[in-house]
């Protein structure tokens, strides 16, 4: 296990929280925080290769970006050629000498038509040479007050150049940095709710939630319908769901009752999760939601060489509701009150034990880039790095077939 390479993705977001791109981390090992050895390259470079080689056919992102951290002994390797160029964002890392080399090396990248990203530049002694290579900077919201960066952000920023506030963990430094200028964002902000409040459940999420426990009871459909023709918008947005290029079916699906007979009620209480997430998109940011989603897919995939059918759906609803207290703005017990889930998907929620605790653990641990974690969760269920890697690829694509 000590010589597989996961992968840990982090979402970077513009000022409406919508995704545009995700920085993609590779680590050799546990340990490793981002040195990549030569004598290592041979299975680096195949991890590279065999899960994101084919990107443009297999992993559907539309327009977003892969954000790839790249060190010295990397941007001398010519193995990054193996990334699609207009996708990819080659980030330098500041333990990179920029020689004469270097930046000529960059400049053969952007050439191929690369984007590179610059790491923290203001912390260097001496400006870098490798500044008029930058099409983004990136810059630690943490290590600055407010006046170091607006001071970094006037001496780095240029109408050629798109600055990413980076560690962005609370409203108040997200707000700061919309203030300072800054456009592009990435950090656990919109997923790590700071405090909880007293919150009202708007009028979505409570149909959905009424909707969701007449399901899960095996009430009459003539009541599951009900409860739709309450909230048109609902409605709506199950009918468009069911009907997207990333459902699948070959026939439109028209009305509730006929959503009930082509689906049967375990694929409709498997969208309904969706409905949860993205009935208040109103006020939920599209990071957060988009990640919730993710969240079930990755933990299905994960679990399924494990379990049947019925556990993959529960596996799912884990994933996807396992953010409901960061969406709902309330502690998870109290969540968790209002909707009657299986005893196990609660558990797996409260305390992330039971059965289906470990598959959350391992989504989360892949979220985080938490390699150590990663690394003992995949040990503990037996899965090698490719299986990880493949799963967190083909989780990330079909949350883009979605149209969210």
């Amino acid at each position: 296990m000590e010589d597989q390479a996961f992968i840990g993705r982090q979402p970077i977001m513009d000022e409406k929280q919508q995704i545009i791109g995700y920085e993609l981390f590779f680590r050799h090992s546990a340990e490793a925080e981002s040195a990549v050895f030569e004598d290592e390259f041979k299975a680096y470079s195949s991890v590279l290769m065999n899960t994101i080689g084919g990107i443009d056919m297999q992993w559907l992102l539309g327009d977003k970006l892969a954000f790839i951290n790249v060190n010295e002994a990397m941007l001398k390797s010519e193995f990054l050629e193996l990334m699609p160029p207009k996708r990819t964002v080659l980030e330098i890392l500041r333990t990179v000498t920029p020689s004469a080399e270097t930046v000529e090396r960059c400049k053969n990248l952007r050439e191929q038509g690369f984007k590179i990203a610059l790491d923290n530049p203001h912390l260097s002694a001496e400006t870098s040479p490798l500044l008029p290579c930058a099409d983004y900077i990136k810059i630690d919201v943490q290590t600055l007050n407010s006046a170091e960066l607006q001071k970094a952000y006037n001496e780095l920023h240029a109408s050629s150049v798109k600055m990413i506030a980076e560690k962005v963990e609370t409203d108040a430094q997200f707000e700061d940095c919309k203030k300072v200028g800054f456009r592009l964002f990435q950090g656990f902000h919109f997923a790590r709710p700071e405090t909880f409040t007293s919150k009202v459940i708007n009028a979505s999420f409570d149909s959905v939630l009424n909707i969701l426990n007449t399901v899960s009871q095996d009430g009459e459909i003539k009541d599951i319908e009900a409860g739709f023709k309450k909230d048109t918008a609902l409605s709506f947005k199950l009918l468009r769901y069911i009907n997207s290029v990333g459902f699948g079916l070959s026939c439109e699906i028209q009305s509730i009752n006929h959503a009930l007979t082509i689906l049967g009620r375990k694929q409709l209480y498997r969208w309904l999760t969706l409905l949860m997430v993205t009935a208040g998109e109103n006020s939920t940011p599209p990071a957060l939601m988009k990640t919730s989603i993710t969240r079930g897919r990755l933990t299905e995939l994960l679990g399924e060489s494990y379990f049947e059918k019925h556990d993959r759906d529960n596996l799912f609803i884990v994933g996807v509701f396992s953010l409901l207290d960061a969406i709902l703005k309330m502690p998870m017990e109290t969540v968790l009150e209002k909707i009657q889930l299986p005893e196990t998907v609660s558990e797996a929620l409260l305390t992330r034990s039971g059965i289906y605790g470990p598959f959350l653990q391992l989504t989360e641990a892949c979220e985080d880039s938490d390699n150590k974690r990663i690394l003992e969760i995949a040990e503990l269920l037996q899965f090698d790095a490719t299986k990880v890697n493949e799963c967190h690829i083909a989780a990330l694509a079909w949350v883009e077939t979605l149209g969210i």
